[in-house]
C-alpha cells in the first residue's frame, strides 16, 4: 500500500503541473483541462463541440507541447481523402522501391478539425486509429506512436455542408466536451496575456512520453468497491430503459466510465472511485452515445437533460 500511495503521488503531482501548464495558455476551463488529462491517462479520444474561436486548437497544441509530443492538425473538408490522413506508399526513383510516406495521423496528438466536413468514407478511415491505434494501408499494418491522442473538433451552428458522425464513429470518443464563452474577468485575461506574444511559444514541457506511459498504466489501479460499481451499471441501465431514448450507452461505455472514474480518482490524489466520480464524469462520456426518439427531438428533450434526469433519481451510494 505504501509503494501504491507513493505512485499515487507521482500520478497527482503530475496532473498539478500539466494543469498549471496548461492555464498559462488556456485560461480558465479547469474542467475542460482536466477532462483532457483524463482522456490522456485513459488513452481516449475527445471529441469538442463548441463554436470557432473558443480555443478548440489551442487546447490541442498546449496538451502536446506539455507532454513533450509532437502535434499534427488535419484540417478536414468534402475533398480530404483517406490516404490523406493515414499516408501513402510511393514509389521512390532513388531506391527503385515503395517506400511509406506517413499521414499526419502518425503523430502523438492529433487534432482533426472540423471532422463533420469531411466525407464518410474519409470519416471510417479514423475508426482503426481510434480502437486499435494502427492503420492500414495497403494491406499493412503500422502501429501509431504512443502516447496518441486524437482531439475532434466539429461546430454545432454551422451544419451546411457537413456529414454527422456516424453513431459507431462517436462511441469510440471516450468523451465530448464544450469549451464555451469565458466570462468577462477571464477574457480581460486573455486580453492581457496575449497581447505581446502568444505564450505558447515560450511553454516548457512538464513530462516525457516515456514517464506518461508508465503513468497511464499506474493511473488505472484505484479501487472500485462493488456499491459504487453497482452505482455506475445502474446509470448505463437507466439510459436503455428510458422513455425518451431510442438506443442507450453501450458496453463500451460502461467500460469507458469505469476506466475514467479511476483515472480521475487518481488525478485527485485518492486510490479509491467515490460516487461523485461516477457523477462528474457520466454526461460527457455518456451523452454523446445516447440516440433521442424522434418524439423527445420534437420536444427538444436533449440527451443532457435525460442523463440529469437519470443523475437525479438513482440513488447515490452512501457509506454505511
Amino acid at each position: 500500500m505504501g509503494e501504491f500511495a507513493q505512485q499515487l503521488n507521482r500520478i497527482a503531482t503530475f496532473a498539478e503541473r500539466f494543469m498549471e501548464n496548461v492555464g498559462k495558455v488556456i485560461v480558465g476551463r479547469k474542467d475542460a483541462i482536466e477532462l483532457i488529462l483524463v482522456a490522456l491517462l485513459c488513452e481516449g479520444h475527445v471529441l469538442i463541440e463548441d463554436v470557432p474561436g473558443t480555443g478548440k486548437t489551442m487546447l490541442a497544441k498546449t496538451t502536446a507541447r506539455s507532454i513533450n509530443c509532437n502535434f499534427q492538425r488535419i484540417q478536414c473538408t468534402p475533398d480530404l481523402l483517406p490516404s490523406d490522413i493515414t499516408g501513402i506508399h510511393y514509389f521512390s526513383q532513388k531506391t527503385s522501391e515503395f517506400e511509406f510516406r506517413p499521414g499526419p495521423i502518425m503523430a502523438n496528438i492529433v487534432l482533426a478539425d472540423e471532422i463533420n466536413r469531411a466525407t464518410p468514407r474519409t470519416q471510417s478511415s479514423l475508426l482503426e486509429c481510434m480502437q486499435e491505434q494502427q492503420v492500414t494501408v495497403d494491406l499493412e499494418t503500422i502501429p501509431l506512436p504512443r502516447p496518441f491522442l486524437l482531439i475532434a473538433t466539429q461546430n454545432p451552428v454551422e451544419l451546411e455542408g457537413t456529414f454527422p458522425l456516424p453513431e459507431a464513429q462517436l462511441d469510440r470518443f471516450l468523451m465530448k466536451i464544450t469549451m464555451g464563452y469565458p466570462g468577462e474577468d477571464e477574457e480581460d485575461t486573455i486580453l492581457k496575456r496575449f497581447h505581446q506574444e502568444n505564450p505558447l511559444a515560450s511553454l516548457s514541457s512538464v513530462i516525457e512520453a516515456e514517464e506518461l506511459l508508465v503513468l497511464q498504466k499506474l493511473s488505472r489501479q484505484a479501487y472500485v468497491e462493488e456499491s459504487v460499481r453497482r452505482y455506475l451499471l445502474a446509470i448505463i441501465r437507466a439510459t436503455r430503459e428510458h422513455k425518451s431514448i431510442e438506443l442507450g450507452a453501450s458496453p463500451r461505455a460502461s467500460l469507458s466510465l469505469d476506466l475514467a472514474s479511476r483515472v480521475l480518482a487518481t488525478v485527485r490524489g485518492r486510490s479509491y472511485v467515490i460516487p461523485d466520480d461516477v457523477k462528474y464524469l457520466a454526461p460527457p462520456i455518456l451523452g454523446h452515445r445516447l440516440i433521442e426518439k424522434p418524439e423527445a427531438k420534437l420536444r427538444k428533450h436533449s440527451t443532457e437533460a435525460v442523463l440529469e434526469e437519470i443523475l437525479a433519481q438513482i440513488p447515490v451510494p452512501v457509506e454505511q
